[in-house]
């Protein structure tokens, strides 16, 4: 059990030196939704009206309905962000060191994922504080209840990164990739939108956001934040979670994956 933990400590420690390092990816982490939350969600603000659906309880302004989206997106992008990393720890050949120790293949992706949702909660919480500034606050147990939440839908999401890792040889590919996964991922969700008002322009685009991963991700925290269980979106993001993580041992496998047709 103790070289596990080593590894885990110091695969986490890695990622969090790294972090501190490159200050502009915690800047523009944060600078992201907050433009979204400030500039998007005002102009909406008087346009869009929100009825009471759970968790809410009584009707909310368009900024309190997005800032879960926004937690949502930052743990997107960062997964993304952490999945273009190991593109770079394969190119300059530390992943492939790291892949040769003697643990598991499962445990040592397992750590990356950990590592990287330990940095997403670490940005969302302060986004959540910025946005409190700025005037969307939520009940006190919200704020603990939704760690573990932010946790499934971390380890998810990395589990995709991972997987779009797996089946990418270049650096430079990587980022037409990300932008072909999350920006529809993203915009095809709840973040932005409940799922009524989509039922309401298409039935199609309503189904599409109904079976996005992300969606269920995004309401695992948004029910969360209330102090509440959403076991719907809970299951769905486990399951979502477990087939990309199938998916990535299975590309990262040198019997069948991408480390082998690289030789």
């Amino acid at each position: 059990m103790k070289p596990y933990l080593i590894a885990l400590t110091a695969i986490i420690t890695r990622e969090a030196l790294r972090f501190v390092r490159q200050r502009g990816r915690f800047v523009a982490a944060l600078v992201r939704p907050l433009v979204w939350l400030i500039v998007f969600a005002a102009g909406f603000r008087a346009a869009l009206g929100l009825s009471i659906t759970p968790p809410y309880e009584t009707y909310i302004t368009y900024d309190t309905y997005i800032v879960p989206g926004l937690c949502g997106m930052i743990v997107l992008f960062n997964g993304m962000q952490s999945s273009l990393s190991l593109v770079y720890d394969r190119e300059m050949g530390s992943m492939r060191l790291l892949l040769t120790s003697p643990l598991p293949r499962w445990w040592l992706l397992l750590c990356r994922l950990i590592a990287s949702t330990t940095i997403s909660a670490l940005q969302v919480y302060t986004f959540l504080g910025l946005a409190a500034i700025y005037g969307v606050a939520f009940p006190a147990l919200g704020y603990i209840a939704v760690f573990p939440a932010l946790l499934v839908a971390g380890l998810m999401l990395g589990a995709l990164g991972l997987a779009l890792s797996s089946t990418i040889s270049q650096l430079e590919n990587f980022a037409g990739v990300m932008n072909f996964v999350i920006f529809p991922m993203f915009f095809l969700s709840s973040a932005l939108y409940p799922l009524w008002k989509m039922a309401e322009s298409s039935d199609l685009l309503h189904d599409i956001c109904a079976v996005n991963p992300f969606t269920h991700a995004v309401e695992l925290i948004r029910f969360a934040l209330y102090g509440q269980m959403n076991l719907p979106a809970l299951g769905w993001t486990c399951l979502a979670g477990a087939v990309l993580m199938a998916l990535a041992l299975w590309g990262y496998d040198p019997a069948r994956g991408l480390l082998r047709r690289k030789g």
